[in-house]
């Protein structure tokens, strides 16, 4: 088994993609609300903000910034997943390992936000992302998206990309 190294950093922000195992599949857009839940009781347990986060059909991007005492993501990462596996129905669920089924990759990608510059990089990519991959041709029109909360308080003039 490869020897993963993360970085972990006490409060500090990063950007992740989790993935679906299946990579066909909607099950995250689908059940939206069950992610949702599973995002709330995550951070009532282990505080966390989101700067900024997407959701497609079958992978998610998002930014985390941690407590400045914490430095714990994988944890949180781990409890996102099963807490959105437990609340699916058994007949999505499938077999597989107990907290991640069949549903999600067992990995997830991370990278330690360096700077503002990278910050701003990555929150666009985030927000542009349901437009690169064809769903919407703007990211106004995709509604699962911190977008709408990133334009509401930064003004509409900025654009993502």
């Amino acid at each position: 088994m490869p020897d993963y190294r993360r970085l972990y950093i006490p409060g500090g922000t990063f950007f992740f993609t989790v993935t679906l195992k299946n990579r066909t599949s909607d099950v995250l857009t689908a059940n939206i609300e069950a992610l949702r839940q599973s995002w709330r009781d995550v951070r009532a347990r282990r505080p966390f903000e989101t700067p900024a986060a997407v959701v497609l059909p079958d992978h998610t991007h998002f930014m985390m910034t941690l407590p400045e005492d914490d430095h714990d993501y994988s944890t949180r990462i781990r409890l996102l997943k099963a807490g959105f596996t437990k609340r699916l129905p058994e007949t999505i669920k499938g077999e597989g390992r107990k907290r991640e089924r069949n549903i999600w990759q067992q990995r997830f990608w991370e990278h330690a936000i360096r700077d503002d510059k990278d910050y701003e990089a990555h929150v666009n990519y985030i927000h542009h992302n349901p437009v690169k991959h064809g769903y919407v041709d703007d990211a106004d029109k995709w509604p699962f998206s911190t977008w709408h909360r990133f334009k509401r308080d930064y003004g509409k003039a900025w654009r993502p990309g």
